[in-house]
């Protein structure tokens, strides 16, 4: 990520913001209206419109990320394959594997391990996003399913779409829930502050159902069965801190938490979120499909220790 920033001379003034970024830095007006739109801009640490009149002296910041690479080369990196046929394969996705290449993360994803044993996935979503027909966030742990070929992935984002399809989550969040059972029901879109994160308070959101039943009741944390209706980014994460319960370990939408009983001190080094169940039809055959992962050994070893 390469991070830039101007300071505007008088003579600068009044002139367009995209425009004067464009002349400064070379890049063309429309790359600059986007990262603009995608909040990768800022003027004096706000964000502003590409028709914003500049001021002389305003701090303008802006940060250009890496590109993602236009190929991918197979890489031979171990899976957790739970289940697999000549149209789908579903697998048990570990914390700290990005999905598919994005900038930062070039190599080592889930996409270069699957090319690696596969050979080939469906075409619909190349050339860095083939077969991905939904996602799981990095430090999000569980079940993932990827389509081999065009068809099984048409019919796959048709079950995602119509809802068809049901994925359960365990998530030890902060604190402990009121009801044992309960829906949150918040619209969620952009950070109106922070461009790059989700929030239930913002200008243009779109509706978010997340369900959750109580499995335990620990000390200063629950974990809960969470069941996400809509598909929203981020949903169970900003759901939760949204309702004053933050997923414990979330470094994006939950403050540092770091319990203490005793002479003992639990942290948590990722988001403690596993995506430990997916229902759905075979995108050929239509038989319905259950699949299961595991708790990982980092929740469990959490787990036990707000136990005790």
């Amino acid at each position: 990520m390469e991070k830039t920033t101007y300071t505007v001379e008088p003579e600068k003034n009044s002139e367009r913001l995209d425009l004067f970024i464009s002349s400064k830095s070379g890049l063309s007006r429309s790359y600059v209206q986007k990262l603009i739109k995608q909040g990768f801009l800022s003027v004096n640490s706000r964000k502003e419109k590409a028709s914003y009149k500049i001021k002389a002296g305003d701090t303008i910041e802006y940060i250009i990320a890496d590109e993602p690479p236009k190929t991918l080369t197979p890489e031979d990196i171990p899976l957790a394959v739970i289940w697999e046929d000549d149209h789908i394969i579903v697998v048990n996705k570990p914390s700290g594997m990005v999905v598919h290449p994005a900038a930062g993360h070039k190599h080592g994803t889930l996409i270069h391990a699957l090319l690696s044993r596969c050979g080939k996935l469906a075409s619909l979503g190349a050339p860095l996003r083939p077969g991905i027909v939904h996602r799981l966030d990095k430090d999000t742990s569980g079940l993932i399913i990827v389509a081999k070929d065009d068809i099984s992935y048409v019919n796959l984002q048709k079950q995602f779409k119509k809802r068809e399809v049901k994925k359960h989550y365990c998530a030890l969040v902060y604190g402990n829930l009121k009801n044992d059972y309960g829906e949150i029901n918040k619209a969620i879109g952009r950070a109106v502050s922070d461009r790059k994160k989700m929030s239930t308070r913002t200008v243009k959101g779109k509706e978010a159902i997340t369900q959750f039943e109580v499995m335990k009741r620990l000390r200063s944390a629950t974990l809960a069965k969470v069941n996400i209706i809509t598909g929203r980014t981020h949903q169970i994460r900003v759901h939760f801190a949204a309702s004053g319960h933050p997923v414990l370990g979330d470094k994006s939408y939950g403050k540092k938490i770091l319990l203490k009983f005793m002479h003992k001190t639990v942290s948590f080094n990722r988001q403690m979120l596993h995506a430990y169940s997916l229902e759905l039809k075979h995108p050929v055959k239509g038989n319905p499909l259950v699949f299961t992962a595991p708790m990982p050994e980092d929740m469990k070893k959490a787990i036990k220790e707000l136990s005790a």
